[in-house]
């Protein structure tokens, strides 16, 4: 049956005091919502309608996409008015009601849920708590049937005692939704029109009234202030974590490591603590990162390594490469295999080549280095002349003495060799040396300057 769903995310969040709109709050480097909207397409539903009032157009500005629908519920009154706002653009035969701050709900249970959906039936997630304060409770019946929900706030002592609590997640057949929307009261002590309500409604109407539970309580947590937002991000993590192990990488404390994006792992891989890994990353076989990493939209091949403290952001590793500790590669830094950065070096838009070598306190820009090439200890490219960047270029097995500063555009063939501490402005022929810096001169008997002595 097709399927439109209705995420809401109106609410201002007043705990987390932010003038962030509360499902933009991030969890895993991932607005809450965006969260959510990625479990929703999992769905392939026929329409995805997010009702948003608080913060209205930077959610919009965020997640405007052609398969979402945004919906302004102008005045908060209450879940069920917020679905309200939904209906004139609902047209599937099923509709899933979910929540922008609930980010780590998982498509699988939510097909379990769907999969209980009938005409003559709805689904509802619950779930059971040690502590269900806050939450509605699920009053069944002797039968053990829910007969309907009660608000916590509205809750007699007797039904908070009541464990199994409402998550707010339903699915419901579409064509009874409008009649039971418009049903609603808001006599209650919120003064707002629950969405609940409609359990005892379908109820009455003779209809039945499913339970799905998740395997995960946290599934269903959602984030009110900064501390729960903290909670759901170390649980997004933990279970990042243990997926990572589960594919053959050896974490060697899966309590301080981050994903913030999409990571693809081969077998053997090391990582230790305190790695951060943002965007799109692929590491390969053998990879083995060390601590204090950021890795960002990079891609290490196999046997590579990455030493300590190490910045990579928009790069490639080739086989074998390594860097570190203390390098910095930025968009477009490609070593190629076996070659080596070393520490306090930082590459932009470089390629090195097989087995070329950058040992300690240089900056490469605009650069390609040829194979087997090495560059000497403060070594810089001058690539931008205030206007316009320009690219050195070097031929394989080229030797850069310490402290070179290479003015671009320029291009040094293959074998050529700069003597240390020169500045090199023109292009230098293969096999040849180039030395240009001022000439040394030494000056007998000259008298270093002394203080003044102080006048007692």
């Amino acid at each position: 049956m097709s399927l439109d769903i209705v995420i809401l995310a109106a609410g201002q969040g007043t705990r987390m005091r932010s003038a962030l709109p509360k499902v933009l709050h991030p969890v895993a480097g991932q607005s809450m919502l965006g969260h959510v909207l990625d479990t929703a397409r999992q769905l392939l539903p026929k329409g995805i309608h997010v009702v948003i009032g608080h913060g209205a157009e930077q959610v919009r500005a965020r997640h405007a996409a052609d398969d979402i629908a945004f919906v302004l519920q102008a005045e908060q009154l209450g879940t069920g008015h917020a679905v309200a706002q939904a209906l004139p653009g609902l047209s599937a035969e099923r509709v899933l009601i979910l929540y922008g701050d609930v980010p780590l709900i998982q498509a699988e249970t939510l097909k379990r849920l769907l999969d209980k959906v009938g005409p003559e039936q709805l689904a509802l997630l619950t779930v059971e708590l040690d502590d269900p304060t806050g939450y509605g409770r699920i009053i069944r019946d002797a039968a053990g049937r829910v007969t309907a929900i009660v608000e916590h706030k509205d809750a007699s002592p007797e039904q908070r005692s009541i464990r199994e609590g409402n998550t707010g997640i339903l699915a419901v057949p579409a064509e009874r939704l409008a009649g039971w929307l418009g049903r609603l009261s808001n006599d209650n002590a919120q003064g707002e029109y629950y969405l609940t309500d409609v359990i005892a409604m379908a109820v009455a109407d003779g209809l039945t009234i499913e339970t799905v539970q998740p395997d995960d309580p946290m599934e269903v947590q959602g984030a009110n202030d900064r501390m729960q937002l903290a909670e759901l991000e170390r649980h997004y993590q933990l279970r990042a974590a243990s997926r990572l192990m589960a594919q053959g990488v050896t974490l060697r404390d899966p309590a301080r490591i981050d994903l913030r994006g999409e990571v693809t792992v081969g077998r053997d891989v090391l990582i230790d603590v305190n790695v951060i890994l943002e965007g799109r990353v692929v590491i390969e076989d053998g990879v083995q990162i060390g601590p204090n990493c950021v890795i960002k939209d990079s891609t290490l091949r196999k046997g590579a390594i990455v030493k300590a403290n190490s910045h990579l952001e928009g790069a490639e590793l080739g086989e074998g490469a390594d860097c570190g500790p203390f390098a910095r590669l930025r968009p477009g830094a490609v070593l190629g295999r076996q070659a080596h950065v070393g520490n306090f070096v930082e590459l932009k838009n470089a390629v090195l080549g097989e087995g070329a070598k950058a040992g300690h306190l240089s900056y490469l820009g605009d650069a390609e280095i040829g194979a087997r090439s090495n560059i000497g200890a403060g070594t810089i490219t001058c690539n931008y002349d205030g206007a316009n960047k320009h690219r050195t270029i070097m031929g394989e097995d080229v030797f850069i003495g310490s402290n070179s500063a290479l003015v671009a555009p320029v291009t040094l063939g293959a074998g050529a060799t700069t003597g240390a501490g020169s500045t090199i402005t023109q292009d230098v022929p293969a096999g040849s040396l180039a030395v240009g810096r001022a000439r040394q001169r030494n000056i007998e008997g000259w008298q270093r300057p002394r203080k003044a002595e102080k006048k007692s």
